[in-house]
């Protein structure tokens, strides 16, 4: 059981990832499972940030299946379309932004970058091992310090929610444009936010902007992502990870969901929505959270212990061990939205 009256902590930071050890992720449910020796479909699984509401793909015609994919579908232009990007020669399809996260850093000077000690896991080991030296970023800085020649920012980050306006992140973007270095930007989360995004400032160099359908679209598992950039950096980077990058049945579902604006609008005013009810409902148990449309986090100090004690349960959270803070996501049912009322009072008990 959580004890109640632990006190609550306000700092969240943990240790950067060094560049050979293994990233934990959400979703590792068959790992809960074994753990806890509870069977795996009798979990509630709230561990990631991804739309339980996904998209309703429709059918995939047959050529989707036979044909390779063919760069001349309009499926960049699409992408292009959906986020305001400056056109199709801006926008390079990926399968998903982990491939380009991978092979991205290899593309930069060799040189220090500033990261967030408590963000998406992937971005410190990535840059490591392409020979970067990774330093922690304050985002509350006006002024970026001279040593830092790039800068990985997620927004809003995962997991901390925390938002950074645009007017912020281009000043950044010129002081790093000034020495020769840039500002990537991962907008996983930024669907909920259209307004927010820098993906209409991908003409100037040096910026970057990493976009998923994965998590609004709740389409994970298509595998399917964008690079927003620089012309000549989108071809270097094609060049890398080879043609036929993005499956046709993938480029399917993802056109359809762009082009569904109707769906769009009403699925950000669902969101928001249960969102607020997320949050309300770890508020009356004496949680202070921090949230978006797609998740909430904690870094409270009975944070660990709520995950290990829902996990008994049978309710699977992300916990970030080196921070001891946890996220949640959105039960997709009413269902799951009793089961885990119900375990969380069992819980906080």
């Amino acid at each position: 059981m959580v004890d109640r009256k632990a006190g609550h902590r306000s700092d969240a930071g943990a240790a950067l990832h060094a560049g050979d050890q293994a990233v934990v992720h959400g979703g590792n449910l068959h790992e809960a499972a074994e753990r806890y020796g509870i069977p795996y479909a009798q979990w509630l699984d709230l561990s990631t940030g991804i739309n339980p509401h996904g998209y309703p793909v429709p059918p995939v015609p047959a050529d989707a299946w036979r044909r390779l994919p063919d760069d001349g579908d309009g499926f960049a232009a699409c992408a292009a379309r959906y986020y305001a990007a400056p056109d199709a020669a801006h926008v390079l399809p990926v399968a998903g932004s982990q491939a380009a996260i991978r092979a991205l850093p290899s593309l930069l000077p060799r040189a220090q970058v500033g990261i967030a000690p408590l963000t998406y896991g992937e971005y410190a080991p990535a840059f490591e091992r392409a020979g970067h030296e990774v330093l922690p970023l304050d985002v509350s800085w006006d002024t970026l310090p001279d040593a830092l020649t790039h800068v990985v920012v997620v927004n809003p980050n995962n997991p901390t929610a925390e938002h950074l306006s645009a007017g912020k992140l281009l000043h950044w973007h010129a002081q790093l444009a000034a020495r020769g270095g840039t500002l990537l930007i991962d907008e996983a989360f930024a669907d909920t936010m259209p307004s927010a995004s820098l993906a209409a400032n991908t003409y100037r160099d040096g910026l970057i902007v990493l976009r998923s359908p994965g998590k609004f679209f709740g389409l994970a598992g298509v595998r399917a992502g964008f690079v927003l950039g620089a012309p000549a950096l989108l071809d270097a980077l094609r060049r890398t990870l080879g043609a036929w990058t993005v499956s046709g049945p993938a480029r399917h579902a993802v056109k359809a969901a762009f082009e569904d604006v109707a769906w769009q609008q009403q699925m950000r005013t669902r969101l928001d929505t249960e969102s607020a009810r997320l949050v309300s409902l770890l508020h009356a148990h004496g949680f202070a959270m921090h949230s978006t449309p797609l998740f909430a986090w904690t870094d409270d100090a009975r944070a660990a212990a709520l995950h290990e004690a829902l996990a008994q349960h049978g309710v699977w959270t992300r916990l970030f061990t080196a921070s001891g803070s946890v996220r949640f996501g959105l039960p997709a049912s009413d269902t799951e939205w009793a089961r885990f009322e119900e375990s969380l009072r069992e819980a906080v008990r």
